[in-house]
């Protein structure tokens, strides 16, 4: 489903700020996976994800969706087969529209616009059923602005929605990282639910440690651009924090953020 093959991302090339971001990077996805992404900052784990969703462009290499090349295809038209989930709470919604809005326009995502209604009898009776699948009781407030919720509600629409018109790849960047531990909790229950009843192939960046050991069925980690570490199956399900932590002591230079620490 998801083809990376030897990619390198390079910024601010031959001057004095050049950094390296990604450094001949390769990774498989089958369909179906869940793939969890760990990494100090600055290891890569946003700019594989920006590069896969089109927000960058990579220098070299190749990224195939669904066994055809997106190298060349822009983050919009990349947007029919890439769902995706960002940190910041206020990012991936349209806060002065309304939740039934936003859900219209996700319904739309990579298909041709018209001037149709967007927000239908049958639509809105669909949007019901699945806002009602969150816990939250937003299906009784589809006419709220959805700059009114609170963070926690706005990661589980955009959760929601990123997953709405069943998307070749899910792309999850740090999406609990910002909410407090009771609304992470819960997010992540309901990532877990979404992902497995919709059967998506996921890709997560995260520095929680035990919810990259918890999640998914394959771990990788990243290190100056490029994937060091890959543990899958039982293999994973065996594997402690610890075990991370040790992973990361032995690579030269390697920095552990605090939130993994305290993960």
């Amino acid at each position: 489903m998801l083809d990376v093959q030897h990619i390198s991302k390079t910024f601010f090339a031959n001057t004095i700020n050049e950094k390296r971001a990604i450094v001949d990077c390769s990774l498989h996805l089958d369909e179906g996976d869940f793939v969890t992404v760990i990494g100090s900052n600055g290891a890569g784990k946003s700019t594989l994800l920006n590069s896969i969703a089109g927000r960058f462009p990579v220098d070299t290499g190749d990224i195939l969706i669904d066994g055809k090349s997106v190298k060349r295809m822009p983050e919009y038209r990349r947007a029919g087969l890439v769902g995706r989930v960002f940190q910041d709470p206020m990012a991936g919604t349209a806060p002065e529209l309304t939740i039934e809005q936003n859900l219209a326009l996700a319904l739309q995502r990579g298909k041709r616009r018209g001037l149709g209604i967007g927000v239908t009898a049958t639509r809105r009776r669909r949007f019901r059923e699945e806002l009602a699948t969150l816990e939250l009781g937003l299906e009784d407030r589809l006419t709220a602005r959805v700059g009114l919720l609170s963070g926690g509600q706005r990661q589980a629409l955009s959760l929601l929605m990123a997953g709405f018109t069943h998307p070749s790849i899910l792309l999850l960047d740090e999406h609990t990282a910002a909410l407090d531990p009771a609304r992470a909790a819960h997010v992540t229950a309901l990532t877990e639910r979404i992902v497995d009843a919709e059967k998506l192939t996921t890709l997560m960046v995260t520095h929680n440690m035990e919810q990259a050991i918890s999640l998914g069925n394959r771990l990788i980690m990243m290190h100056e651009g490029r994937i060091i570490y890959e543990v899958s199956g039982d293999e994973k399900a065996q594997t402690t924090v610890d075990d991370l932590l040790a992973r990361f002591a032995s690579v030269k230079d390697a920095v552990i953020d605090d939130r993994a620490m305290l993960a």
